[in-house]
């Protein structure tokens, strides 16, 4: 059989209809697939490349680390160099009181972990989150995720969760003694790239403190560099207790983490002992891959490039007829047609141009713009001419 019969025959998948591109090789921003066809990657494999796919330095540090050692032991129990390190320089970046990293597999790892932390610190059991947000798929991430048709068959999920509306001030009354933390999303992507207010985080912030409440910021998607900071709420006058990270962290390898300040954290090592555990969590390839990617993000001025970027690309496709409206943070786009009905017309367009895109969980009509860090000028402009052609043979009445 072929791969690809291998691949419906064998592997369990998400949907009926997987794009199936037969990828073979990755470089820069491109993939290139088994007929030798090449295909820019204008969402970074859902913003997981931001330097791109096989950066030199990512490469180099993944090398270097397969000659001393891959899984040793789980982790938290030995020193690990790759570790300890990564999370040195993260808690170096942050602000002082985010000062303690523990590192999981992936987002939906990170986001239960603080989840854990935060009704341990506490001692409480309420959680609050938001209708549009996305938090990841395992149990406890979805019985927290803003949108009911992904969850409501697997209901009965975890108790003492409350969704407010995002931006809607009069809903974080609902804040009080009772709830142990909020879990926000900056800008909420899966909902097509909608950034919170400055005045609803400002009362936010009040309220927990009033009340004694954590504030676990989800910078899955958003994180490393994507909005033009390393950091999401570095937007904000705002620092959360709990800070989530992983996508782009590991540099295309597999790392998530959740990072408090140490007093909190200490929470999880007692009553019980062992309140968190994890077997491959910060696994030191990904950890080697991680730290080399985070020194190219602040090496080569990719982050402050995010907004120069993000617009330029705003620029080229503004004014088309084919989309009503397009948002906008850093080097992350939210693109709405102005026809629903063209969305799978414009994807395989798009894929017979060339470019790889998707369209946002929540907003099917809306498209994600989210490329490589590391894409140029020249790069951007190629990929808009080809988006632009797509939306032209599609954009029929």
């Amino acid at each position: 059989m072929t791969e690809r019969e291998l691949f419906y025959r064998y592997l369990g998948l998400p949907s009926f209809t997987p794009m199936a591109l037969d990828i073979v090789k990755a470089e820069g921003i491109y993939l290139y697939d088994r007929s030798g066809n090449r295909f820019i990657d204008f969402v970074a494999g859902i913003s997981v490349s931001n330097v791109g796919h096989r950066h030199p330095a990512v490469l180099d540090a993944i090398r270097d680390q397969l000659d001393k050692y891959l899984h040793v032991n789980v982790y938290g129990e030995f020193i690990q160099a790759p570790q300890v390190h990564l999370a040195e320089r993260l808690a170096g970046l942050l602000p002082e009181k985010l000062n303690s990293v523990y590192f999981v597999n992936s987002g939906s790892e990170a986001i239960e972990g603080a989840l854990k932390l935060a009704k341990r610190y506490t001692g409480r059991t309420e959680v609050i989150s938001f209708i549009d947000s996305y938090h990841g798929s395992t149990h406890g991430s979805l019985s927290i995720l803003g949108n009911e048709s992904l969850k409501n068959a697997f209901r009965p999920l975890l108790p003492d969760t409350r969704l407010l509306e995002f931006n809607n001030y009069c809903h974080l009354e609902k804040i009080s003694t009772r709830t142990a933390c909020v879990v926000i999303e900056m800008i909420q992507a899966e909902a097509g790239i909608v950034p919170v207010e400055d005045f609803f985080i400002h009362l936010m912030k009040k309220r927990c403190a009033r009340d004694g409440v954590l504030i676990i910021v989800d910078d899955v998607q958003m994180g490393m560099g994507r909005t033009g900071k390393l950091f999401s709420f570095e937007h904000y006058d705002f620092v959360p207790d709990i800070l989530v990270l992983a996508k782009a962290l590991g540099a295309g390898m597999p790392l998530g983490a959740f990072i408090a300040n140490k007093k909190v954290m200490d929470s999880l090592a007692f009553n019980p002992e062992l309140g968190h555990i994890t077997t491959f969590g910060g696994h030191p390839v990904s950890c080697a891959a991680a730290l080399a990617g985070l020194e190219v993000l602040l090496s080569d001025r990719l982050i402050p490039s995010a907004e120069e970027k993000g617009q330029r690309i705003q620029d080229r496709l503004s004014g088309h007829p084919a989309i009503a409206e397009i948002r906008r943070t850093g080097l992350a786009l939210g693109l709405d047609l102005a026809k629903p009905q063209m969305r799978v017309p414009f994807m395989q367009a798009a894929l017979k141009q060339g470019v790889i895109i998707d369209w946002y969980l929540f907003k099917p009509a809306t498209f994600r713009i989210a490329p490589p860090l590391t894409i140029t000028y020249e790069e951007i402009d190629l990929a808009c001419e080809k988006l632009l052609a797509s939306l032209d043979s599609v954009n029929v009445n």
